[in-house]
């Protein structure tokens, strides 16, 4: 019973879900969150293209296995007695047939549909049913809960909870299981009339692949026609009636073509299977969100691999969405076939094997029609079947984009179909037709129609006929499934639709099919013969067509272009169809159905046939002046190689294609020129002082990126995921993949060269590597790259503790699906190689995609986390320059703004002259590829422009006539710019040609033309190929080596950096540019050749970003420039909004220059500088200053070389003759380098600041400075272009090369492509934006948003990922696990940024400073303090032989103890008086409380034996840590264990927390289980992998820092650790310590100090020593030879290090494990005889003196302690002290006779931990919990005075007002080593100054002799018994001496002095008491002074 699919609880956090819902209703008004529960609840279908089968299938295919085993019969419960069993009747009676309801007023609950089920025995009609919609799929088949809840229509019952019941209530008479997946059809709902319809099919999971109604599924996808059709494979025939349709029309997201089985009957693969077209019921596709693999029942017709049609690609040939027409997709549909003419696949259809329905009148293509009327017509296929064409078929084409458009914008995705009990409707099928009327009307005459606008008129359309229902229910088409909901906006504007045009308010009045032909006529007649209309005496599509043949055959339709065919009859369907006519708009769509590699394939067939010879002789033709050839004939003077372009020679070079030209070419000298280059070049004299290339320049922008790179890695390394262990990691190795350009290989290894990562990455020195050496870490993606990554994969999997980085640079280059893409191709090889198994499971390898075009990688079904991108910054805000730049980035939204800013001539311009010879030429050859006749004339106008230019033609002076001005400028400036400068720098000029066969023909015929005029050492021409390495001639070479300073010989150029200044034309060929980064001397780029057909955004902004610029930043000066400077326009008061993450500043919403654009603001915003931020980076008039080429060539005359640079309108100075004039385009005004917040796109980190250079001055803020205006400028012909210098030295620079790295390059654009980047949307936003991103992706939904234009970077992330799903040839297709809505790869990133701006910089840096910090994991801060108060004497005695293994108790007695305190961490306490011992004390000075000093620390590398802390999580700790995720989280088990001790009063309550993987160590009671005692081995025990001793470790405030990981410190053995925590700290150690032992401290001790901690240990480890000996005794053992040592270890202990003697070198110290060091301790023979062992603590300076020498030492004992808790009974820690207490201990433990011993060959290195510890107390006030200063002087107070009370503890007040407050407590003591203060029993820090002398008041203590010495004072601090008056009466003290009296209260007090008799020797003042600084709840301390007699 219901779903066949269950639902799972998904695993985003509950509170994650709640967020994203109330913060998604915050956002909105209008967005109905989804509820919280049902988004844990229920799992999102992930979509599959699977199971595309017949409705006929239906009744069986839930029916047990796949097997042919005839279906069990379904046993229906017979119903109860005197029930209507009637069909279409329910128990009760009632009717339920829709046909019988269809006019009724029915009741439909709130929360319910009502929905048609079918029944087996009624096939015409439906029944009646309401079905709460909770238990419905959504429109892609996701989101139904399990189970059913249904309403009775007929009797009115409710409440139906199963549908078995439901099925038996209303007698549907199954023979299967009732399931309401098959039964529940349809969605019902009214139409205009109110009468009840059958509406869209209910999508269930499984079920939408079926060929059913289209509606639903093109909502949710724009997939168009130049895919696959669906899966038609399985019809079974005859299971459809009507007329057949093509299946083009059929959007379809393509799968792999495969003869589908289902069942046991194989179909016969069909071309087009007859579809039932009647009705509302139209034929559907498989969605994109069909179900993902295999349903939970194997269903009988699905594949494992794919079902997909068994239509054979090649079969297949419409247009692509890609085209002109295409928002849809947008490659063709046959990538890999031969092109083959749709309409001839009609006609051979009726030959299929299948039945087909009797087809409608067939038409017949007119013999002759493209000869007669010299075009090939387009008829769009509308609403209806198109008629079978007969006849002339390949001169007709067939496209399906106008029909997938009128599909996908009826299909309302399900929020929109139920709206009460009138339900919004989507738009009719009228209504469309007129609004396609509408559109084609006001199209231009040159404009070709694009379904991306006709499909924004629908949308709107239909949005404002229903705009406040769409208010109420609005929500978001898929759950946003990150942060924010995209809801539909209704857009300010409709693109393409006349304001004079209104819609109709379909709402009011629906358009009926009556009024439809006159409403068209009306809208066609506007616009003359433009648009003509067949409706009225139109019978049907036949006939119309047949008509349309006929008057294009006798020329009735020359004027037209686009011919609707409306076909109306009362009782049917209005049809429709548009046959485009005009020859402009049939050749842009014609050609736009090729695919691109199908497009140049045409193109090379076209060259190589020799079609295209007519076209250039015709152009060879220059009219009146002659022929170019004997033109270029009279001006050769010496070559006599004539290779003439028309020879047969010349077709044959065409054939073979040649892509690279000889270098012979550039090399010939017959130059007229009599002062050469080479010749003036060689004159030192002639050297360019301006000139200079920096490679090695980071900018800080670059290094913010870095770091930015470097968090994201941190943070998935932080995550609680664990896919990446940094920690893990010693060093980086990297492989970055490049497209297969062999200029952006070596670009990106000249970058790798000049970055010194290699360097830091500790390979060789850098200056030694080879240039292979650098190769052989760049790879490109062709067929060798296999090898090269299969080896660094390898190496990953051998190499575990190296982080291996995989840079996939220019990432959108290939996302081809490796299943789909042939294996010569060269595609599919990332998919193969980074997308497989291997490199995802690798927890080492991470992969960063870099791209300047991220909308590929952001889909529905992404690999990337949105939290894994990281989008370029934006550089400026609000003028700020945010990092200090030199540079402004000048990208696409710069270009675009230029366009607009009206005061100059724009940047961006097309070439009318140019626009209108190609386009009478396309006229004239109508059979020719329209690239190959552009091309043709383009490098005809070049051709001319040299020998206009060059004035070597002699007797032709109108030879300008025959180019146009654009290009003859370009020319021109070409060949004056390198005659400016000494050293000949002139400037690039990118001549972009896709074609490699015309790009090679181009060369040629300017190479040829160059040498004719004798120009070859004027400026080189350069062929780009993809394929082949860079060359030109020899000449230029020297000349690149002698600017750049290169001695090597064999040094050539490989990149097009290295060409900077070099005056060349650079031919730039290949489909798409492949990230080639060009100089900053690019002056022209010359896109006049691209092609319009393939209108994607990343197709267009790739083009757009070879312009893409770093502006060098200038000095301003502050005054006029004066005459030669260009007039700076400030933009400074023009805002726009910033684009960082934290601010979405939208201040500036309504300034114009806000709305232009939004990309600048980007900081995280991918291409077309993101299109979508705004902000212009540039100022108004930023470019060169010349008329629109778009004015006729006539006004070229009156053209000058001066322009006024005043906004306002100019008056023309008069014309000069135009060899004197400069090229137009070197008078550009200076481009304004403050740009707000410029976009900061990115893309190629190629042309970064590296190759910019470095301004003399920089200002950190430039601000524009206003200047006047500057007067009209006349420039001469040496100051032609004045523009500011780039040194600021001189306002007339003579190099052209210095004054362009100022101005970005001008571009050139097809006027097709300019009007539609220039145009902006609804939204502000440029066109582009809003168009398909990519072609390999198609779009969810034609009801989605448009972009905003306060998008920020990582909302169009959003965007992208909601709204687009990749095709089945996109790699990511594939990325779709059941069960899982994100399925992204935890170690891949994404790093997005606009073309040019330096990313590869960037992204080399972080790979530098990711392998600088991975060594800094691997090392830590450890404490390196020499030891202080060593005297310089130096003792003779040696007591233990350098080398002795362990220590001799009978020496060690002999040894004398050291009273002075050495460790540095005490360099501010009290030293211990030791007769004989001076000290340096006494210059110490007193250190103030709130100073902190940083103590002397080294960053020393981790060695294998270090403990870790909790980041730390290698694979060999999981188990030890409890963490590793196969293994159940660690249980532990909390038991309680009481504690009696004499100095604790009462019994106190321990806890110790241990997890179940430790009980072993413990003993428990039989009875109940409770805990008796912690085991302990026996003296006896040993194991090599044992460690006997217990380790304690006592810990607050360091829960992740604490170094509680000894897994690699024990070297694996096993031992016993505990942590000894504080009651509130328990829960915090727990979670980050699972698998540890804790001992929970009482209550009590939540506020004391570390003595507390300690004292506990030793006295309960005592304890349990005696528990354990009774355990041994009862059990019949010894019970002396219990082991009675424990740890007392710091929680900074990271490394443990032994010295080693040898003879030759001195002692060398070696790391070692914390085993080695107990085990070796552990086996001291005579180790019972020590009270106390420790170790030393490192230094890097060893030991100070001779004492190295000796092996073992008497004295303090600090931070790692071995504790003889049996030996040691009687003497106990201070549980009261916070510090100092283990010199406290040490001094009363030496004092009671036991021997301490230092180990000296071992040493602990102790890491600095700068949060937590014992250490880290505040003292603040009782009032308020905020820390405020409290001085020393006010811990204290006179007892029952009014004093500010602390809330710190009343001892640590004691200590710190003694420690800081002593010389004026004991003034006679200050710096007075002779003259110490007496302290009994106790050690207290009275400060640096003070000395103190220790003596014990037990019987037979050891204390030093204290004869003759005089005291400066006493200090008795809580005296007990010992302490007597004949004790006291043997020290002798100075008078004046203190005394200082320290008791718990003021009655102890008293009892002390008077008990020890003290009034006696001693004055008191009743003054002198004082009590800390306490409230009395708080137990205050009390001490008294005197002084004495």
């Amino acid at each position: 019973m219901g779903n066949s699919y269950a639902g799972q609880l998904r695993t985003t956090r509950f509170e994650e879900v709640l967020h994203n819902s109330i913060e998604a209703s915050l956002r909105s008004n209008t967005v109905v969150p989804r509820p919280v529960f049902s988004q844990l609840y229920l799992e999102t279908e992930q979509p599959s293209a699977h199971d595309g089968r017949a409705e006929n299938e239906d009744e069986d295919d839930e029916d047990g296995s796949a097997s042919n085993s005839p279906p069990i019969p379904y046993q229906m419960k017979p119903p109860p007695e005197g029930c209507c069993t009637t069909d279409g009747f329910c128990q009760a009676g009632r009717d339920l047939r829709q046909s019988s309801l269809a006019s009724e007023t029915l009741e439909v609950p709130p929360g319910f549909m009502l929905v048609g089920i079918k029944s087996p025995s009624l096939s015409e009609t439906l029944l009646v049913c309401a079905v709460d919609r909770r238990f419905l799929p959504d429109e892609r088949g996701r989101n139904a809960l399990l189970g059913f809840s249904g309403n009775c229509m007929g009797c009115g019952e409710k409440g139906f909870r199963y549908f078995t019941e439901f099925s038996n209530h209303i007698n549907l008479k199954l023979s299967t299981q009732p399931k309401k997946q098959k039964h529940l059809k349809y969605h019902l709902y009214r139409n205009n009339q109110g009468v009840l319809v059958k509406g869209a099919p209910i999508c269930w999971r499984g079920h939408d692949g079926r060929m059913r109604q289209m509606g639903s599924i093109l909502a949710e996808n724009h997939v168009t026609s130049d895919e696959q059709p669906p899966n038609l494979a399985s019809h079974t025939p005859g299971s459809y009636t009507g007329s057949h349709v093509d299946p083009t029309a059929l959007p379809q997201i393509a799968d792999p073509p495969q003869t589908l089985t289902n069942g046991n009957h194989a179909v016969p693969s069909v071309t087009q299977p007859p579809l039932n077209q009647s009705g509302p019921g139209r034929p559907s596709v498989t969605g994109t969100h069909a179900n993902a693999g295999p349903p939970k029942k194997r269903h009988k017709g699905w594949s494992p691999e794919s079902a997909a049609n068994s239509l054979p690609e090649s079969t297949l040939k419409t247009p692509p969405s890609s085209s002109v027409l295409a928002t849809l997709s947008v490659s063709s549909a046959v990538t890999h076939g031969t092109r083959s003419e749709p309409a001839a696949l009609l006609s051979s259809s009726q030959h299929s094997s299948t039945p087909l329905a009797p087809p409608e009148l067939s038409v017949t293509v007119p013999d002759q029609l493209l000869h007669t009327c010299r075009l090939q017509p387009v008829v769009f296929k509308g609403h209806g079947p198109l008629p079978q064409l007969m006849g002339n078929v390949g001169e007709v084409l067939v496209s399906s984009l106008l029909q997938s458009c009128y599909l996908s914008s009826q299909a309302l995705p399900r929020v929109y179909q139920h709206y009460g009990p009138s339900p919004i409707q989507p738009l009719s099928t009228e209504m469309q037709i007129l609004l396609t009327v509408y559109y084609l009307v006001q199209l231009g005459p040159d404009q070709v129609p694009l379904i991306e606008d006709l499909e924004q008129i629908f949308m709107r359309s239909w949005r404002e006929s229903h705009l406040s229902e769409i208010r109420q229910y609005q929500q978001p088409q898929t759950p946003a499934s990150h942060g924010r909901h995209f809801v539909v906006e209704t857009p300010s504007s409709l693109p393409g639709l006349p304001q004079h045009l209104s819609l109709p308010p379909q709402s009011q009045q629906p358009l009926t099919s009556s009024q439809l032909p006159w409403l068209a006529q009306l809208a066609a007649s506007s616009c003359g013969e433009g648009v003509v209309l067949l409706g009225d005496q139109i019978k049907s599509l036949a006939q119309g067509l047949q008509e349309t043949f006929s008057r294009l055959m006798e020329g009735r339709l020359e004027n037209t272009n686009y011919v609707v065919i409306i076909v109306t009859a009362p009782g049917q369907e209005t049809q429709s169809c548009v046959v485009v006519t005009g020859k402009h708009q049939c050749r842009a769509l014609a050609e736009s159905m090729y695919s691109p590699t199908e497009g140049l394939k045409e193109i090379n067939h076209q060259l190589s046939t020799g079609v295209a010879q007519e076209l250039i002789h015709f152009c060879n033709s220059l009219g009146q002046d002659g022929d170019m050839d004997s033109l270029l004939d009279s001006a050769t003077v010496d070559s006599n190689e004539l290779s003439p372009l028309l020879s047969s020679q010349e077709s044959a070079e065409d054939k073979s294609l040649k892509s690279s030209h000889s270098p012979k070419d550039s090399l010939t000298q017959s130059s007229k020129d009599s002062n050469s280059p080479k010749e003036r070049a060689s004159s030192p004299k002639d050297a360019c002082s301006e000139y200079s290339v920096e490679w090695r320049e980071v900018r800080p922008i670059q290094l913010a990126v870095a770091r930015k790179l470097l968090s994201h890695v941190c943070a998935i390394a932080d995550s609680s995921t664990q896919n990446l262990d940094l920690g893990s990691f010693d060093r980086v190795s990297f492989l970055i993949l490049v497209p297969p350009s062999e200029v952006t290989f070596q670009q990106t290894v000249l970058h790798l060269r000049s970055s010194g990562v290699l360097q830091e990455l500790g390979s060789l020195d850098q200056e030694s590597l080879s240039q292979g050496e650098f190769e052989r870490y760049v790879v490109k993606m062709d067929q060798s790259a296999q090898a090269q990554i299969d080896s660094f994969i390898q190496e990953a999997y051998s190499n575990t503790y190296t982080l291996h980085i995989l840079v996939h640079d220019h990432a959108h280059w290939d996302v081809s699906s490796s299943s789909y893409s042939a294996s010569d191709s060269g595609l599919g090889l990332v998919d193969k190689l980074l997308n497989s198994r291997r490199v995802r499971d690798a927890p080492n390898i991470l992969i960063l995609h870099v791209t300047s075009f991220p909308f590929t990688l952001q889909t529905q079904y992404t690999r990337i986390s949105p939290y894994n991108e990281i989008h370029w910054p934006s550089a400026f805000s609000n003028d700020v320059d945010l990092y200090h730049e030199r540079t402004r980035y000048f990208g696409v939204s710069e270009l675009l703004e230029s366009t607009r800013s009206g005061s100059s001539l724009p940047l961006m311009r097309h070439d009318s002259s140019f626009e209108s010879m190609a386009s009478t030429l396309e006229e004239r050859f109508p059979k020719l590829h329209s690239a190959v006749i552009r091309t043709t004339v383009l490098i005809q106008h070049y051709c001319i422009a040299l020998m206009a230019a060059s004035g070597r033609i002699g007797g032709s002076p109108n030879l300008h006539k025959h180019t146009s001005v654009e290009t003859l400028e370009i020319v021109q400036s070409l060949l004056t710019a390198a005659q400016q400068c000494p050293a000949q720098h002139g400037h690039m000029v990118l001549l972009r040609i896709p074609s490699l066969a015309l790009a090679a023909w181009a060369h040629r015929r300017l190479t040829r033309v160059r040498r004719q005029l004798g120009l070859e050492e004027s400026f080189e021409i350069i062929l780009g190929n993809h394929n082949q390495a860079l060359t030109i001639g020899q000449t230029f070479t020297d000349q690149i080596k002698k600017w750049l300073q290169i001695e090597d010989n064999e040094w050539v150029p490989r990149t097009y950096l290295e060409l900077e200044a070099l005056p060349c034309i650079l031919i730039l060929s290949g489909a798409e540019p492949l990230g080639e980064s060009l100089p900053r001397s690019l002056k022209y780029c010359d896109l006049r050749l691209i092609s319009c057909s393939y209108l994607q955004r990343t197709t267009l902004e790739q083009e757009l970003g070879l312009a893409a610029y770093l502006v060098k930043e200038e000095s301003r000066p502050p005054h006029n420039p004066g005459p030669g400077s260009d007039q700076l326009e400030s933009d400074a008061d023009k805002l726009s909004s910033t684009d960082n993450e934290e601010e979405e500043g939208q201040e500036n919403a309504d300034s114009p220059l806000s709305s232009s654009q939004q990309l600048q603001s980007c900081p995280d915003t991918g291409a077309l500088d993101s299109l979508s931020t705004t902000s212009p980076n540039v100022q108004k008039g930023t470019v060169d200053a010349v008329q629109s080429p778009s004015q006729a060539q006539s006004q070229f005359k009156s053209q000058t070389s001066s322009q006024s640079f005043q906004a306002t309108p100019q008056t023309q100075p008069p014309a000069q003759s135009f060899s004197q004039t400069q090229p137009i385009s070197q008078l550009q005004t200076q481009p304004q380098v403050q740009s707000l917040n410029p976009p900061v796109p990115q893309t190629n980190p190629q042309q970064q600041a590296q190759t910019f250079p470095q301004p003399l001055s920089q200002t950190p803020n430039p601000q524009t400075q206003p200047l006047p205006p500057a007067h009209s400028l006349q420039h001469s012909k040496s100051t032609s272009s004045g523009s500011l210098s780039p040194r600021s030295s001189s306002p007339h620079l003579s190099c052209s090369w210095a004054r362009g790295v100022s101005r970005p390059p001008s571009v050139l654009l097809p006027r097709a492509l300019y009007d539609i980047i220039t145009a902006s949307d609804s939204s502000g936003l440029p066109r582009c934006t809003s168009f398909l991103p990519h072609m390999s992706v198609v779009w969810a939904s034609s009801f989605r948003p448009l972009l905003s234009k306060m998008m920020t970077c990582t909302e169009q992330s959003l965007y992208y990922r909601q709204w687009t799903v990749p095709r089945s040839l996109h790699m990511d297709s594939s990325n779709r696990t059941e069960g899982r809505s994100d399925n992204f790869h935890p170690r891949r990133l994404l790093l997005s940024g606009p073309p040019q701006v330096g990313k590869t910089g960037a992204y080399l840096h972080f790979l530098g400073i990711l392998s600088r910090m991975l060594i800094r994991l691997m090392e830590v801060d450890i404490y390196d303090e020499e030891d202080i108060n060593y005297t310089a004497q130096t003792e003779g005695v040696q007591y233990h032989l350098p080398n002795a293994p362990w220590p001799n108790p009978d020496i060690m007695r002999t040894m004398p103890f050291d009273y002075t305190i050495h460790d540095p961490k005490y360099d501010d306490i009290s030293a211990v008086y030791c007769p004989g011992h001076g000290t340096t004390a006494e210059g110490n000075p007193v250190r103030q409380e709130d100073v902190y000093l940083r103590r002397r620390t080294s960053r020393i590398k981790l060695s294998k034996y270090a403990a870790y802390n909790t980041y730390h999580h290698c694979e060999q700790c999981h188990q030890y840590l409890g963490i590793n995720p196969r293994y159940q989280m660690y249980e532990s088990t909390l038991h309680a264990f009481m504690f009696t001790h004499l100095l604790l009063g009462e019994e106190i309550q321990l806890y110790f927390i241990i997890p179940k993987s430790k009980e072993h160590y413990f003993s428990f009671s039989q009875s109940g289980g409770q805990l008796e005692s912690m085991r302990l081995p026996l003296t006896s025990d040993w194991s090599p992998d044992c460690i006997k001793t217990p380790i304690f470790t006592p810990t607050t405030g360091r829960h992740e820092h604490g170094l509680f990981n000894l897994y690699h410190a024990m070297d694996g053995a096993s031992h016993l650790h505990i942590l000894v925590v504080k009651e509130y700290e328990m829960a915090v150690y727990k979670k980050y310590w699972p698998n540890h032992i804790m001992l929970v401290l009482p209550t009590v001790f939540n506020g004391a100090g570390i003595g507390a901690a300690h004292f506990l240990i030793k006295e309960l480890s005592y304890h349990n020593l005696e528990l354990e000996r009774s355990r041994r005794l009862e059990g019949g053992g010894p019970a002396g030879d219990v082991w009675p040592f424990i740890i007392l270890s710091d929680d900074s202990c990271v490394m443990f290090n032994a010295v080693d003697l040898d003879a030759r070198n001195g002692p060398t110290e070696r790391a070692v494990s914390l085993k080695h060091v107990l085990q070796h301790m552990e086996a001291c023979p005579d180790l019972a005889h020590y009270g106390l062992c420790g170790i030393r603590k490192w230094s890097s300076r060893g030991f100070t003196g001779n004492r190295q020498r000796e092996p073992f030492s008497r004295g303090h004992l600090h931070d790692f302690l071995l504790l003889n808790a049996d030996r040691s009974q009687n003497i106990q820690y201070d549980q009261n002290r916070f510090t100092c207490h283990d010199v406290d201990f040490t001094l009363r433990l030496h004092s009671a006779g036991l021997l301490v011993c230092r180990f000296n060959s071992f040493s602990v290195m102790k890491k600095q931990v700068a949060i937590g510890g014992y250490r880290t107390f505040i003292i603040k006030t009782k009032m308020t919990d905020v820390p405020t200063s409290v001085g020393p002087s006010q811990y204290i107070c006179a007892p029952d005075s009014k004093h500010l009370f602390l809330a710190t503890p009343a001892q640590l007040l004691l200590e710190k007002y003694l420690q800081h407050t002593s010389q004026k407590l004991f003034p006679l003591s200050t710096r007075n080593y002779t003259h110490p203060v007496l302290s009994v029993d106790c050690y207290l820090n009275l400060g640096p100054e003070v000395t103190l002398c220790f003596v014990s008041s037990r019987p037979h203590s050891v204390n030093i002799s204290t004869t003759g010495l005089l005291f400066s004072g006493l200090l008795l601090c809580f005296a007990d018994s010992f302490v007597t008056p004949g004790f006291l009466k043997k020290f002798t003290f100075l008078k004046g001496a203190t005394l200082c009296v320290i008791s718990a209260d003021r009655s102890s007090l008293r009892q002390t002095v008077g008990r020890l008799e003290l009034e006696e020797e001693w004055r008191f003042r009743l003054s002198d008491e004082f009590q800390t600084a306490n409230a009395k709840e708080d137990r205050p301390l009390f001490f008294l002074t005197g002084k004495h007699i």
